[in-house]
């Protein structure tokens, strides 16, 4: 790692580096990147790499010690990527320390864009810590700031329009045309990529990117407007910021690459030997810029930067555009632009000194209640402006529970109750799912329950509107009806379940009876799993949000399959076996069905109508039911049923009931011999009622 070095010395006790020993005298040092920096690649952990560096601050060795990145499945032979490493040697931290970490040239191999770009992060940034930890080259650990701290007026909250925020610099620009990339791509020299030009005339926009730093209350509430300001600052956590970023023209500053990996490559965002390179949990649609002025964007997007990033509001950064273009079948060229951002000053206070000491006459917990006054003052915001679409849910809702108050009635009619159910799903799955992302989930339950142990508040609660309503729906329909007015009505990863059986039935696609016994042992799969979801967020709620990504819902409703392919094809896996078995994931493995399940056992009324005659011998409903919740001796499960209603309509069904059809059979004999019709001359079929 350190040429010409015969032996390693201790480690030493206040910085994690080995000095590389010469007859026994120091003449370079190695250490472990994934010991100073923790950037992390797709697989979400830190890659692991060796490095040597000498007293002049220049790397002497670079080795790729372990890493847990998906390449290989990909096709990228590991030697590839050791080679690049490789490259690294000689490299100078003191002409990085100065041009900010890019002063040297990126290469990037085609398929495995994030993957280099962590590396050469955690080369340079954990060898600028080592060199200035240990004062190597000269370098040495910047001075502690002195004076009052500049942070952000969280009072100032004017709304400007377009051209004052681009006047002032609130958001700044980054504007490149056909021919200054074909310029830059020259320039650099590759033939390839020179022969392969963009074509068009050159002053054809090819990328107009704008910046701003939208957690700024004056900056972000021009830009997104009250509600979606409103709903950015209740997602950020203490010490997180947000960037939001706008585009339009030929090149897309997010591509495609945050699909299939999680992380977004062409760009990140750079302050000093930070980086921040961001994820698509991090990520949010902006549906429209609010402010006057502003012009159509194409996309529009929030990026979350986390809190313990190091990043300074009040302090200069840049985001890095990666423009890459093909040069082949799978190779590619690459060229990286900046867009620097700096806070203007009006945003900016100097933080007041905090006082040990409470002030004469003013509560100790004077701060704490105006905290929750302001959290209670932005879900009364955030309610106000979702007005519509509260109003349409509940709707939904009062609606759903009409049909269930006169079930009876609905269901005498097989047609009506048919496509009353496909269109309430669809209903469900494209407004309340993919568009509204109002997909309860088991994490809920087991926030609820963490939050019961600590300091319990509905506000946090509140935050969500249509989350909130469905879980009171949800409440009070588990003492009516038991968990299925939700999972089989309100869920939309459940319609999409239905919809898509329905579809396979249409294309005559076999359908699987799952045999009694081993569906009845099937069903409390789905209880082991929310009781280990919920151990396990006894133990840490953090851990249990990671194994609850056994819910395929985030994936398939919330990103809408816009995800690293491992997760889309856990859901397309389920999808598959849902159209051969109805409902597969909801009768066996949802632990939120399971969550719901346990408390319906206390419901107050038995709606679903039943005869004597049912399992024994008629056994119409048992085979009919979708998730097979009919017992076969004529029972129905409420842990299991989801209220479809189907078997009500078979009840009144005067061709499928045996028993409705000997009712009719009696009738019409008695009118045969009699000659008395029904009331006002309708026959038996007409006035033929349900037996209770």
């Amino acid at each position: 790692m350190v040429p010409g070095a015969d032996a390693y010395g201790a480690m030493r006790s206040d910085v994690p580096v080995v000095p590389a020993l010469k007859d026994g005298e120091t003449v370079g040092w190695v250490f472990l990147t994934s010991d100073f920096v923790s950037t992390t690649g797709y697989s979400g952990k830190p890659i692991h790499t060796l490095v040597g560096i000498d007293s002049e601050a220049v790397l002497t060795g670079v080795r790729l010690v372990k890493h847990s990145e998906p390449i290989v499945l990909i096709g990228i032979p590991e030697k590839k990527i050791r080679a690049v490493i490789a490259e690294y040697v000689g490299l100078d931290l003191k002409a990085e320390a100065a041009a900010g970490g890019s002063a040297h040239d990126l290469d990037i191999i085609s398929g495995a864009t994030v993957t280099i770009m962590i590396i050469d992060d955690s080369i340079v940034r954990g060898g600028l810590k080592v060199a200035r930890m240990l004062g190597l080259g000269g370098l040495a650990e910047p001075l502690a700031a002195t004076g009052p701290k500049r942070v952000i007026d969280e009072q100032l909250r004017e709304t400007r329009d377009w051209m004052a925020l681009t006047g002032d610099g609130s958001v700044r620009r980054l504007s490149l045309d056909v021919g200054q990339i074909n310029e830059a791509f020259a320039a650099q020299g590759d033939a390839t990529a020179i022969a392969r030009p963009e074509h068009g005339p050159d002053t054809d926009n090819y990328v107009d990117m704008y910046l701003a730093l939208a957690d700024v209350p004056a900056i972000g509430l021009s830009l997104l407007g009250e509600a979606e300001y409103a709903n950015l600052r209740a997602r950020l956590k203490e010490g997180e910021h947000a960037i939001l970023v706008m585009g339009r023209g030929r090149y897309s500053f997010k591509g495609s690459g945050y699909v299939r990996g999680g992380i977004f490559d062409r760009i990140q965002l750079i302050q000093g030997d930070i980086s921040v390179r961001f994820r698509d949990r991090q990520h949010q649609r902006v549906r429209e810029i609010a402010t006057d002025g502003a012009p159509a964007f194409t996309e529009a997007d929030l990026f979350i930067i986390p809190a313990g990033s190091g990043f300074d509001p009040a302090s200069e950064f840049r985001l890095q555009l990666l423009v890459q273009r093909a040069i082949g079948a799978i190779d590619k060229v690459f060229l990286t632009f900046d867009l620097g951002y700096r806070l203007p000053a009006r945003y900016l206070k100097s933080e007041p000194v905090a006082s040990t000491a409470a002030a004469p006459g003013v509560p100790a917990a004077s701060a704490a209640g105006d905290e929750r006054a302001a959290t209670q003052k932005l879900w009364l915001r955030i309610w106000e402006a979702r007005k519509i679409d509260i109003l349409i849910l509940a709707g939904a809702v009062a609606l759903l529970s009409a049909v269930f108050f006169f079930q009876m009635q609905v269901t005498r009619h097989e047609r009506f109750t048919f496509w009353f159910r496909i269109v309430f799903l669809v209903f469900t799955l494209v407004w309340l799912g993919w568009i509204q992302n109002a997909q309860l989930s088991v994490v809920n339950v087991l926030a609820f329950f963490s939050s019961l142990t600590s300091e319990f508040s509905w506000n946090a609660f509140l935050l969500d509107p249509l989350v909130f309503l469905l879980w009171f729906s949800v409440a009070a329909a588990l003492l009516f009806w038991g968990r299925g007015a939700y999972c089989g009505w309100l869920c939309p990863f459940g319609a999409l379940q239905e919809l898509t059986n329905r579809l396979a039935k249409l294309a005559r696609i076999p359908q699987i009876e799952v045999p009694w016994g081993l569906h009845e042992r099937l069903w409390p799969l789905k209880y082991m799993i929310f009781l280990a979801l919920f151990g396990l967020s006894l133990y840490s709620l953090d851990v249990a949000e990671h194994y609850a990504e056994v819910e395929p819902f985030k994936t398939a409703i919330i990103l809408k399959f816009q995800r690293a392919w491992p997760y889309v094809t856990f859901v397309v896996v389920l999808l598959g076996a849902g159209l051969f078995i109805e409902r597969f994931y909801c009768r066996y493995l949802c632990p939120l069905g399971a969550a719901l399940a346990i408390p319906a056992r206390l419901r107050m009324f038995d709606w679903l109508k039943r005869y004597r005659e049912c399992g024994n011998p008629c056994q119409r409903c048992a085979k009919e039911c979708m998730v097979q919740a009919i017992h076969p001796e004529g029972n129905i499960n409420p842990n299991e049923c989801l209220n479809c209603l189907h078997c009500q309509v078979l009840y009144q069904h005067d061709q499928k009931c045996p028993v409705c059809i000997k009712k009719l059979a009696r009738r019409q004999r008695f009118e045969a011999q009699t000659g008395i019709s029904g009331p006002d001359g309708n026959t038996a079929r007409d006035v033929l009622a349900p037996a209770e």
